[in-house]
């Protein structure tokens, strides 16, 4: 199970005076690591929507504070217990002073230039970032990184490796207690499976697609509404047509009638006058 996190109440009163943190810097393999990465971060914010306290963000700064400008950018970041975490999308990256607390997991995919980097050098610094868990994913299976999917936890300011298991069918996976997930290295592709269900999550061309779907499905529902409104009001206007026009007959045949009552008052006046004039 996920560990419980506190609600954290981040320490700046007025996000939107934040100015966004400049990109950092491209590494030239950066758009064959793109799918894993896109993965990553589609898949996990589906899988966590109707959680308002989880960022899942990638490729911005991991800072202590604002002015710690030579920290890491982590391929993917998660942190749970946030309040109000929209904000750190408009802010570009992650500054833990801000925030009031190091990020749950981050997540690193193998490259030529960073590989030995990712597993050695980055470890202890994530590590001490504070980074609860540091997640890595090799592609090629082990060709960047020294695993084809490997995980370690924080425990006392050092990072000890979670164990991950290796399946007869060569996929290999690990359980990350900071998400409640377990991680999937399925034949080179990232992929998430729930230990409860025992379910895997959507993949990220799954994810796509169904988000596709409940975007034209959105849009279906709203023409349908203002369908639906225009026929109301459509209904509303005849309805107010036909009120008028009822108002108006009744209108005329009241008109109709005192115009009828007063020519027989007139008639009634005239025959008493001609009755008047016979007698006399």
């Amino acid at each position: 199970m996920a560990t419980q996190s506190v609600l954290i109440k981040p320490r700046v009163s007025d996000f939107s005076r934040l100015k966004p943190i400049p990109d950092p810097p491209r590494i030239p393999e950066m758009q064959q690591q793109m799918p894993t990465i896109a993965a990553f971060l589609i898949i996990l914010t589906a899988w966590f929507r109707n959680r308002s306290d989880v960022f899942v963000g990638s490729g911005g700064y991991l800072l202590k504070t604002i002015e710690d400008r030579s920290g890491p950018y982590p391929d993917g970041s998660f942190a749970a217990g946030l309040e109000s975490p929209g904000w750190l999308l408009r802010r570009n990256g992650y500054v833990i002073s801000e925030v009031g607390k190091p990020p749950d997991l981050v997540f690193e995919v193998g490259s030529v230039s960073t590989g030995r980097r990712d597993y050695t050098v980055k470890r202890d610094l994530y590590a001490e970032y504070g980074a609860g868990e540091y997640w890595r994913f090799d592609e090629s299976g082990g060709e960047y990184y020294d695993a084809a999917l490997a995980g370690d936890r924080l425990v006392d300011g050092v990072y000890e490796p979670i164990e991950i298991v290796v399946e007869s069918d060569g996929r290999h996976w690990g359980y990350s207690e900071a998400m409640g997930l377990e991680f999937w290295w399925d034949a080179g592709e990232l992929r998430f499976r729930d230990p409860v269900s025992g379910e895997f999550l959507r993949t990220y061309e799954e994810t796509e697609d169904a988000l596709e779907s409940e975007r034209m499905e959105h849009a279906s529902t709203e023409l349908r509404a203002e369908s639906a409104e225009r026929r109301t009001e459509s209904t509303q206007r005849r309805v107010e047509s036909e009120r008028a026009a009822r108002i108006a007959a009744e209108r005329r045949a009241e008109s109709e009638r005192v115009e009828r009552a007063a020519a027989e008052a007139r008639m009634a006046d005239m025959e008493a006058e001609l009755r008047r004039l016979r007698d006399e």
